[in-house]
């Protein structure tokens, strides 16, 4: 996730090896930005973004591969 732009996505991007370069993966078409949590809220979630790794021990970010500055979004369906 990419905090200091919006969401970049493009599907005609077809190539499995450009899709690896732009996106990081052969098999992805965006990469999402600061409006994600916004993008989740549209279709009627609940959002908390959460900054995990603050939680957890140098060792524990190491051994579960958890980024630094990883912020991940908390879900609930509306009601």
């Amino acid at each position: 996730m990419r905090l200091d732009q919006n969401t970049f996505e493009d599907n005609s991007i077809t190539d499995p090896k450009e899709r690896a370069r732009i996106f990081g993966q052969y098999d992805h078409v965006r990469i999402y930005g600061k409006d994600y949590q916004n993008r989740l809220e549209k279709v009627g979630f609940h959002v908390r973004m959460l900054a995990y790794a603050e939680q957890l021990t140098l060792k524990e970010q190491l051994r579960y591969a958890v980024p630094v500055n990883e912020i991940i979004p908390v879900c609930k369906k509306a009601s």
